[in-house]
């Protein structure tokens, strides 16, 4: 068990390091937005370049941030059932959403993505737009890492379950207080 409590924290810790530090890629993003509009408007001036690095921008926040928001129970859930429920009850339907669920979309996207971003590799592919960014293959290389984050994350949450089940004290005692949080 200990193992487990372990990939738990490990995984827990790494999602909420990355999450943080791309958070602060929404602030670039502001900025380049509000450069970007004073400079088109203001000074009928603009680039492609830097109109990318925005949207560029946003998708690596959306990608590397979502194993976080997993992390935050930020995710959409249907929780017309789930909300009320017991903590063992939410554990069953958290462990068999990632088991059944998650991970099996998670690895299929990643295994449709890969030759995908293998190509894009293998032609240091660039911005279609002339004037665009080059390097739009570390962009695609963002879906691979998208799909190894937020597989982590589930099968924390997996682990995490397993536990509750197995009703280890401290992963009961933790997920109480996240359903009295989430009551109030």
């Amino acid at each position: 068990m200990n193992g487990l409590k372990r990939f738990v924290r490990l995984t827990d810790a790494l999602n909420d390091r990355i999450g943080r530090a791309v958070s602060w890629l929404t602030l670039a993003m502001v900025l380049i937005v509000f450069f970007v509009v004073v400079a088109r408007y203001g000074f009928a001036w603009g680039r492609v370049w830097i109109q990318e690095s925005y949207v560029w921008l946003h998708g690596v926040v959306f990608m590397l941030g979502a194993g976080y928001t997993f992390l935050q129970e930020g995710h959409v859930r249907v929780d017309v059932f789930y909300r009320g429920a017991s903590v063992r009850y939410k554990a069953w339907v958290d462990l068999l959403g990632a088991l059944l669920l998650a991970l099996p979309m998670l690895i299929t996207v990643f295994v449709v993505a890969l030759p995908y971003v293998e190509t894009s590799w293998s032609r240091l592919e660039g911005s279609r737009e002339a004037g665009g960014l080059p390097g739009l293959f570390l962009l695609k290389t963002v879906i691979p890492v998208f799909c190894v984050l937020v597989g982590l994350q589930a099968l924390s949450l997996a682990a995490r379950s397993l536990l509750v089940l197995r009703g280890e004290p401290e992963m009961v005692a933790e997920a109480e207080r996240r359903q009295a949080e989430m009551a109030a």
